[in-house]
């Protein structure tokens, strides 16, 4: 475990308690495109059968909330050494858990879309991560804090100028003041990873 996925570890402890970033994902999900269905008993986010690659989705990935996720198609890829119910959970939930740094992904057939939210500046590598979410999805969604300097947990200071280059296309900005408990400079995007630089398509 290195220095970053430890204070991550610490961040997250037992991982019972997560409201506070489960909140924030509402905000995540807004603005990478996906919206609010009645799911059972709760609300949540309709995949309509599509795979998905959730790239550093940590204990509490968005795809636990999200209704008809395609079978054997639906990973979560996180180096987390979560705790054994937090893997019961997704496994229940038919994800499957790959730990892994999202930089060594490698061997996997394509995915409808590839996640990330809220996970470069905690990485070694980010565009690497990028790299691979154009590798292995034909849609990549992403939401990203930028404008923060470095600092402990968080060794990647992201602006919109090097997010646009890793991915080829031009993303989009806006200032949150406090809703979900999201405060600071976005990026976000839908962007269609077989189209070139086109620029976000939702």
């Amino acid at each position: 475990m290195n220095e970053t996925q430890k204070f991550e570890a610490d961040y997250w402890g037992n991982c019972i308690n997560t409201s506070s970033e489960e909140d924030k994902q509402r905000q995540y999900a807004e603005l990478m495109g996906l919206r609010l269905v009645r799911c059972g008993a709760g609300w949540g986010y309709d995949l309509h059968g599509r795979s998905v690659i959730d790239l550093g989705g940590g204990p509490v990935s968005l795809l636990l909330k999200c209704a008809n996720l395609k079978k054997g198609r639906t990973v979560v890829v996180d180096p987390g050494n979560w705790p054994d119910w937090v893997r019961s959970r997704y496994e229940c939930a038919g994800i499957e858990y790959a730990q892994m740094p999202a930089e060594e992904l490698r061997g996997w057939s394509p995915f409808d879309e590839a996640w990330i939210y809220n996970v470069l500046q905690h990485t070694d590598d980010p565009a690497k991560i990028i790299a691979n979410a154009k590798k292995y999805a034909r849609i990549l969604r992403i939401f990203e804090w930028v404008g923060f300097p470095a600092y402990p947990g968080h060794p990647q200071a992201l602006t919109k100028e090097k997010l646009d280059e890793w991915i080829g296309q031009r993303g989009q900005t806006v200032q949150l003041t406090g809703q979900h408990e999201c405060v600071g400079t976005a990026y976000y995007g839908v962007f269609d990873l077989t189209q070139g630089p086109t620029g976000p398509i939702g």
